[in-house]
This record gives C-alpha cells, structure tokens and sequence, in this order.
C-alpha cells in the first residue's frame, strides 16, 4: 500500500510540528483574556474562534498545496480558486460559521501576470457564488526560495453562539450523512502526484486518460464548496433556520 511517507509527506513528523506552533499559539491566549476577542479553546477544532461577546469571529488558513504544480503541469490556473476558498470556507462551516472574507498570499519565483489573472479570476468567481468578500492579500516574487506558486489564504467568518456545532452532541445511533467529492479537492495530492507518475512517468499530466481528458484536467477537478449549501440549512448569520 502506497503511503505519504514515499510521497514525501511524514505525517507523524507534521503532527509533532503542529503540536509545537499550536502550544506557541496557545500561549499567547492568556493576552486577550477577559476582552474582546479572547480566544475559545478547542484543540480539535477545525478552526479558530474569537468570543467577541455576542459571537463570535472564526477565522483558519490553508491552501492548495501541491495541487498548483499540477496546474504548472498543464498550464491551467483558473480552477484553483474553488480549491483555495473550499479549503478555508468549509473548514468555517464545520463550526457552524458564515465566512465572510478571505485574504490570500502567494509566494512565486518569478511573478507572471496571466498565471495571477488566472488565479484571481477563479477565486474572485468562488468567493461571489459564496457571498464572500476578498478585502486583501499579497503576492511575494520571492526568487529562488520556492520551485512553484505557494498559495494560501486566511478566511474570517461569523458565528452566533447558539449556532456553534461542536460535535460533543453525537452519540451511538445518530444517523451521518456523507457527501461524496467528485475530486480531489485539495488533500493528498503529493500522494495523488506520486503514484500516478509512478505508474506512468513525471509528464502523465497532460496525457490522456480513460476518462476523456488528460490525467492533469481530471484530477484539477475544482473543489465542490459545500459552506453556502450547508447554510440555507443552517441559517446565515442573524438568519433563523
């Protein structure tokens, strides 16, 4: 069986750093303790939470990770926008949150206009079909540093307290009801990368697949953004349900 591990990705290793940066970030809570904004702790969480009184601000980071290198590959930029605001927004909507913004930063080697109007034009098409805003964000030309377009985002959303889905309810016998991906979204693609250029080689992407594209527009699959559809059942912010 094929583990990240040969893919490149140590997961042990990943955990013991996430361990480290969250007790770092933990140990700036105490800061804010008792204001606007103090921190809500939930080390499982999916997302951070800030108590501003009446509700509270979610606010969580991702990216597309190695799934840009695929769009290299082949020269196609304008999907990953669903995959960056899919990673951040329904990571927010498994708190219960409305996401309401999303920043971005990308770190390239060299800055190419059409690859950023690509970029742009994709996630701008997201974040309107999702009621989101993008308030700011950053390109960094950073040379030599990185091999690829790095590119993650920030998203902000609101929650009102008694909206707050915690998980702590479930119990044995509750029906789940799992909604299936088309794609890849943006997990496990230094894994999906892997074992297709180790069953065929390094420029499988733009060859063609059983499926009647090439391997690297089918596994570009856009991301299916599920927050908006989880809140019409939800209810938005202020909203009943």
């Amino acid at each position: 069986m094929t583990d990240y591990k040969k893919a490149g990705v140590d997961i042990k290793i990943g955990d013991k750093a996430s361990k480290i940066a969250y007790s770092f970030a933990r140990s700036t809570f105490f800061s804010r303790r008792g204001m606007i904004g103090e921190p809500v702790t939930d080390e499982g969480s999916f997302a951070g939470m800030l108590d501003m009184g009446d509700f509270y601000i979610v606010q969580g980071d991702d990216g597309v990770g190695t799934k840009m290198e695929v769009a290299e590959r082949i020269g196609k930029f304008d999907t990953l926008g669903y995959d960056l605001l899919a990673m951040v927004a329904d990571d927010a909507i498994c708190l219960g949150a409305e996401t309401i913004s999303i920043t971005n930063t990308l770190d390239t080697n060299k800055v190419d206009p059409d690859v950023i109007h690509d970029l742009m034009k994709g996630l701008a098409k997201a974040c309107i079909e999702q009621k989101v805003v993008i308030p700011g964000g950053e390109i960094a030309e950073v040379g030599k540093s990185v091999n690829s377009n790095v590119w993650n985002a920030t998203a902000v959303g609101v929650l009102e307290k008694d909206k707050t889905i915690t998980g702590n309810d479930i119990k044995p016998g509750d029906k789940i009801i799992a909604l299936q991906e088309k794609g890849f979204r943006s997990n496990g693609f230094s894994l999906v990368r892997y074992v297709l250029e180790k069953e065929f080689d390094v420029n499988v992407y733009n060859k063609p697949s059983p499926f009647g594209k090439s391997w690297g527009e089918m596994i570009l699959k856009p991301s299916v953004i599920y927050s908006s559809a989880l809140l019409e059942l939800l209810g938005r912010f202020g909203e009943e349900r």
